[in-house]
């Protein structure tokens, strides 16, 4: 198990607020939640508490993702927003770096996941007792071995867009769970970014876009600028 050395620059990065929520900007290194273990304290909801305790999480990412997370700040919008979750009209969009180059210049990974209970928090394909998930996925760049990929996910199951894209043989460079030794080794980080976020303010109906930046982790190959 590795050592949990959560990053503290910058220690919380807000970039909207308002009365009902709150977007904020997660690096990778850091938990959504707390751990059970109490030297897991330190996470990103933990982090808002400090400086807004009403604050309520609605959904999460994994660890070693990067991106753009929402929180509430009353019960109500709480309610609201998980709503908008649970009946998928959230629109969110992933970037990442593959191993590979994929055929095709779009496509769809519609494949049941399931935790892999020996090995947790890992999950894996079960066509059996699998949950149904999907992924639609776009080629934006591709330079030498690796390829910079736009991911949508339709659900949103535990880890599906690194287990998806492990499947289907393009496994996200520095995914510790997931990737070969080469796609490993070829990143510092998990690189996969939560970038754009994209729903109706849950007191105004306001429809709302947010767009994180990519890190210096993504200029592999000087080819992150292509993203859109």
């Amino acid at each position: 198990m590795r050592k949990y050395n959560p990053p503290t620059e910058p220690y919380l990065s807000v970039v909207f607020e308002d009365s009902s929520l709150l977007i904020l900007d997660k690096p990778s290194g850091l938990l959504s939640v707390p751990g059970r273990d109490p030297t897991n304290w330190d996470s990103l909801a933990s982090r808002v508490q400090e400086c807004y305790p009403e604050a309520l999480i609605v959904h999460r990412l994994d660890m070693d993702t990067s991106g753009l997370v929402v929180m509430a700040r009353s019960p109500e919008a709480h309610r609201q927003l998980s709503v908008l979750f649970q009946n998928r009209e959230v629109s969110k969009t992933y970037i990442a770096w593959v191993w590979g180059a994929p055929e095709a210049d779009s496509g769809k990974v519609e494949l049941p996941l399931i935790c892999d209970w020996p090995n947790r928090p890992k999950q894996k394909v079960d066509f059996e007792i699998g949950k149904p998930s999907l992924t639609r996925w776009e080629k934006v760049t591709t330079s030498g071995s690796r390829s910079l990929i736009r991911l949508t996910p339709v659900t949103g199951r535990s880890h599906q867009l690194r287990v998806h894209m492990q499947a289907i043989g393009h496994p996200i460079l520095g995914d510790p769970f997931y990737a070969h030794i080469e796609a490993l080794s070829a990143a510092p980080r998990l690189l996969l970014h939560a970038r754009e976020l994209g729903f109706k303010h849950p007191a105004t109906g306001e429809l709302l876009y947010f767009s994180s930046e990519l890190s210096k982790e993504f200029s592999l190959g000087n080819t992150s600028s292509e993203v859109v």
